[in-house]
């Protein structure tokens, strides 16, 4: 892999650890402020939101920059964003600081798109998945290290390592990254065409419907682990542990496949992984070793899409790839929150144990999604050309 691709992959492991390490510190933080665990909870939301919505206008705004700019303005803003959080003395503050932060997640579609102009057409599933790699790697490194400090030593202590290495990342992309990339920046010319495309409609609802899946589940994720097979609090690190290796190796599986197979074949394949492993959790109750299993496959099913979805993207469209990807990223967020309001919903009447089965819906409807979807063809219009 180009060594860019390697800074990619590292800078983005520390933007998923800044963006998710609060779940493993909610109870210190919300003591810290002063509210409520399921307040302090909406951190997370403020960052979804800001990086659902607001990140796509900025990646449009600084579409017509050089990349490298744009990469040290994101990288500026998430950490900026970490200190007002690192800061905070109010919980009001700490939202803010968490929008700066979905701000800066710019960074990840900026250089999914130069990952994807520079790899050859063959390559860009593998130069997609190790982009990517990072923010599974944060999962599996960064959030579990994040919380262990944080309740060790208090929540702002892994907010400020999170500021350290952004510092890092910020000086190392100044350093390595050429001043002139040839990959295209976001723009608004030819999106309208594209919007109004089926396939390219298809491949963002997809997106939403199989994340307010697994985050019907995954938002919940520790009391359903609990219903299903009551463990210690050191198992159930471990089991969250290899769920997140899983992940890691879900998104290099899914990007070999994707080159290999091709996007349509392999998402066909995750997703019948994805549902049956849902609806099929609930039977594990009691087993740890069956519950493990549903796990890992349900893992590496779920992170294993990402890579295929964004070739999709990146092939309609090679020149709008950094806008179609950042409103993929917008549907993976909403989905994110959509999957909470879910499972909040029907957890009084399903339960813990049988949570799972609220995503099955979801995923039966992205399959009918990509059955119907037309074969995906490159963009040839006048306007796309120009973008």
């Amino acid at each position: 892999m180009p060594g860019i691709l390697w800074l990619f992959c590292l800078v983005n492991l520390v933007i998923g650890t800044g963006a998710f390490v609060l779940g493993g510190i909610l109870a210190p933080l919300a003591s810290g402020l002063g509210v409520s665990v399921a307040t302090a909870g909406q951190a997370m939301t403020a960052y979804a939101l800001s990086t659902a919505l607001l990140a796509p206008l900025l990646l449009l705004a600084t579409g017509h920059w050089p990349r490298k700019r744009a990469l040290l303005l994101a990288l500026l803003l998430f950490g900026t964003g970490n200190v007002l959080c690192a800061l905070a003395e109010s919980f009001s503050a700490l939202l803010i600081g968490r929008v700066l932060m979905g701000l800066g997640a710019v960074f990840t579609p900026i250089s999914a798109g130069i990952a994807v102009a520079t790899a050859l057409p063959a390559q860009r599933g593998k130069a997609l998945g190790f982009v990517f790699l990072g923010i599974s790697l944060s999962y599996v490194v960064g959030v579990p290290l994040g919380a262990w400090l944080g309740l060790l030593y208090g929540w702002q202590v892994p907010i400020w390592l999170v500021v350290a290495l952004c510092a890092l990342a910020l000086a190392a992309v100044a350093l390595w990254v050429p001043a002139a990339i040839d990959a295209p920046g976001a723009s608004f010319a030819g999106l309208g065409v594209l919007l109004a495309r089926r396939d390219v409609l298809g491949v963002l609802a997809m997106t939403l419907l199989y994340f307010i899946a697994i985050f019907a589940v995954f938002s919940y994720i520790g009391p359903v682990l609990q219903a299903l097979s009551p463990m210690s609090g050191e198992r159930l690190s471990v089991t969250l542990a290899l769920f997140g290796l899983s992940g890691v190796a879900g998104t290099l599986i899914g990007g070999m496949a994707n080159d290999r197979f091709g996007s349509r074949r392999t998402l066909a394949v995750q997703l019948a992984l994805l549902g049956s492993t849902m609806a099929l959790l609930p039977m594990s109750t009691g087993s740890w070793p069956l519950l493990m299993l549903l796990l890992l496959v349900w893992g590496t099913a779920g992170f294993g899409m990402m890579v295929p979805q964004q070739s999709r993207l990146a092939a309609l469209a090679p020149a709008q790839a950094p806008v179609l990807l950042s409103l993929n990223a917008s549907m993976l967020y909403l989905g994110t929150a959509g999957g909470a309001i879910v499972g909040g919903a029907l957890v009084s009447s399903l339960g813990f144990a049988q949570l799972s089965w609220a995503g099955v819906p979801f995923v039966a409807a992205a399959l009918a999604v990509l059955w119907l979807a037309p074969t995906l063809r490159p963009s040839t219009t006048a306007k796309e050309r120009l973008a």
